[in-house]
């Protein structure tokens, strides 16, 4: 056995979440998840910084079920690095109800792109987290939003939230329609006049950016498990409130690099405060993945 942390084995989801309350609407997407492996059949990053338990399709397509969702976007993770294989076999099992998000380099070619589009994938992900890597050159990733636009692919956005000050005048010049991922990663508890949130809005004044409301409780780390996260839903409130057509939702399972294991039911039924009335519900459910993804199930 490796002494190496990052081979360790960690797990990351419940086996067992608890119900939730909330009858979610038809065509209900999850527009933020990951699949890991199985590792047998599906190589790990080597450069990877922490091993998760396998969370294969179908332990994510079996969750889906017992909560009633029939959609879903499954974002490439670093653990499994540029090899999206295991985002294109979970596509595929499900043709047309679940689509991807890829990661490449920037050297990506328009072959590569456009077998990509084809395959279900509608975006590429970049990360500016320390924690993951160091990042592309901002202004090498809005150059590459013109050949993305050629695929009728978007751009999604993963960074540290001070960084929103520094990236956000470039994510104004994409070509395509940018998505932030985890409203900007802010610290919730800070609250909604603190200035990175605020950053996070004033981007929002843009049509062609969107952020995803996923992730209370990663931007309300300092809440216990069993809490509501009260911080982080009201962000997301807010978020929902001021900008409802550009807001989508996911549960971010199996929840990796996280300080705790998230309870799924709890992350759901917290949509009952996030988006109370049935209208709004629907539009950051259905119709708004609906409009950027493309459903064609």
């Amino acid at each position: 056995m490796s002494n190496n942390p990052s081979d360790q084995p960690v797990r990351t989801y419940l086996e067992d979440p608890s119900p939730s309350s909330l009858k979610l609407p038809a065509m209900t997407c999850d527009s933020h998840v990951h699949v890991f492996g199985p590792s047998d059949r599906f190589a790990f990053n080597p450069n990877r910084k922490q091993t998760p338990i396998d969370a294969p399709k179908e332990k994510l397509f079996a969750l889906h079920k017992s909560y009633g969702i029939q959609r879903c976007l499954i974002v490439q993770s670093v653990i499994h690095g540029y090899d999206n294989s295991v985002v294109e076999d979970a596509i595929q099992a499900r043709r047309g109800a679940y689509l991807g998000i890829a990661l490449v380099p920037l050297s990506v070619s328009d072959q590569e792109l456009n077998r990509l589009a084809n395959a279900g994938f509608r975006g590429i992900r970049f990360n500016f987290m320390k924690h993951l890597s160091t990042g592309a050159p901002i202004g090498d990733v809005i150059g590459l939003t013109p050949r993305l636009k050629n695929f009728g692919m978007h751009l999604q956005v993963h960074f540290e939230s001070e960084l929103v000050h520094e990236l956000g005048s470039e994510f104004v010049k994409s070509s395509v329609p940018v998505v932030i991922d985890h409203m900007g990663r802010v610290d919730a508890t800070k609250g909604i006049k603190h200035e990175d949130i605020g950053a996070v809005m004033k981007l929002l004044e843009h049509s062609h950016l969107h952020v995803k409301i996923s992730g209370i409780d990663r931007i309300d780390a300092n809440a216990k498990a069993n809490e509501r996260y009260t911080y982080g839903v009201q962000i997301a409130r807010t978020l929902v409130e001021r900008f409802p057509d550009q807001c989508l939702w996911g549960t971010d399972w199996p929840h990796p690099n996280h300080t705790h294991i998230p309870d799924d039911g709890l992350l759901i039924d917290s949509l009952k405060m996030i988006a109370p009335e049935p209208d709004l519900l629907k539009k950051v459910l259905v119709e708004n993945p609906q409009n950027l993804y493309k459903f064609a199930d």
